[in-house]
């Protein structure tokens, strides 16, 4: 055994030294494990809304966006489409869009907020397949409607409204997704204005 004096400052020193760069250490390590609990930026996107710029849309044009890994299609329909969606609704398998596919704001005779913008989401409802938009020809497959969507795998058909003709596989018309007009330009899909 030693006869050296006790230091007991350098002691109380290196305890507290020791004690800190613990606790840095300790930190430094349950950073990133409490961080591993929040979900990634790409789940975090998954669902997020998606704003949608539909400045340049022409009359009859249809744009697609991603959201929640789903097509959702933005289409700005002319006056005639408009025109027509009354006069095919006893071809309809439910023209007054009585099943819950949409919004209430959207359960009108156009399934929009704005009568020329339909928002819908891309997927048939049969079998989840992603019609095709056929501004001009549909009237190959629904003789005297110009516009509508077919879906070639099943031959399911829509109007310009989403709306299943009768006779086809699609047992409901296309989901209409929420949104909203953030102006008149632009749509946030994936959220609507009674959305906290």
């Amino acid at each position: 055994m030693s006869n050296a004096p006790l230091n007991s400052g350098r002691r109380k020193f290196l305890t507290a030294t020791t004690a800190v760069v613990g606790g840095v250490g300790a930190v430094g390590v349950a950073v990133p494990f409490i961080k591993s609990w929040n979900p990634s930026a790409r789940a975090k996107s998954a669902g997020a809304p998606v704003e949608v710029d539909i400045s340049k849309l022409e009359e009859g044009q249809m744009q697609r966006v991603i959201w929640r890994g789903q097509p959702v299609w933005v289409v700005r329909r002319t006056q005639a489409t408009l025109d027509q969606l009354a006069q095919i609704d006893g071809q309809l398998r439910d023209p007054a869009s009585a099943e819950e596919q949409q919004p209430g704001y959207a359960q009108n005779a156009h399934r929009s907020l704005k009568p020329e913008i339909f928002v819908a989401v891309g997927l048939c409802t049969h079998l989840g397949c992603s019609p095709t938009h056929l501004p001009d020809t549909f009237g190959e497959h629904v003789s005297g409607v110009k516009a509508g969507f077919f879906c070639p795998c099943h031959g399911s058909k829509f109007d310009m409204a989403g709306r299943v003709f009768q006779g086809v596989p699609a047992p409901l018309n296309l989901v209409v997704p929420p949104h909203m007009y953030l102006d008149d330009n632009r749509i946030l899909v994936g959220q609507d204005e009674g959305a906290a």
